[in-house]
């Protein structure tokens, strides 16, 4: 019996999923740290759910996809057909992103938000799933694609983390400051 076509894949694996573990319990902490920060009027759900929620899919679909590439395959098949309905759903769920982004109206989104945000998420979704429809001819050019995908899904989560953190930083404290003072 030949070895695994995902043998080789196995550090990169490891290393990455534990990073979005990792950076999932950060999120956590960020969020309990930020939840002491007051809110303006209007500040709710629909700038956590545009925002906030995706960084979390982000780096679970990165978990999730280290877990499958992980598991003793001894054909690709099965791990395609896996990551691939993640492909379609996490597609689904970015449509529904941009939606949520564009509908939200506690931010303006910008189009540095739009690409790490949305475009960038979609782009490595839709790369999951048309990778699984090659693994069955072009195994490793399907291997490399996943492992692109990922590495867009947790770069997007970290850069779209620390914006968040800034943002709150830097913008929404120094306002609830300023009208502390004028009271």
């Amino acid at each position: 019996m030949g070895s695994s076509p995902l043998a080789g894949w196995q550090n990169f694996y490891v290393i990455v999923g534990s990073s979005a573990g990792a950076l999932i319990g950060l999120q956590f902490v960020v969020i309990a740290l930020l939840a002491n920060l007051p809110r303006a009027a209007g500040q709710g759900q629909s700038g956590a759910a545009a925002f906030a929620t995706p960084n979390i899919v982000h780096f679970g679909t990165v978990l999730l996809i280290s877990v499958i590439l992980s598991g003793p395959w001894n054909r690709i098949v099965g791990a395609a057909v896996l990551w691939g309905c993640v492909g379609v759903t996490g597609i689904v769920y970015e449509v529904i992103i941009a939606w949520r982004m564009r509908t939200q109206t506690v931010y303006r989104p910008v189009f540095e938000d739009w690409m790490f945000h949305a475009a960038l998420p979609l782009a490595a979704y839709a790369t999951l799933a048309g990778s699984a429809l090659a693994a069955c001819s072009r195994v490793g050019v399907a291997l490399g694609a996943v492992a692109v995908a990922v590495i867009v899904l947790l770069f997007a989560g970290i850069h779209n983390a620390w914006d968040a953190a800034t943002y709150h930083i830097f913008v929404v404290r120094p306002r609830h400051e300023e009208s502390d003072q004028s009271k």
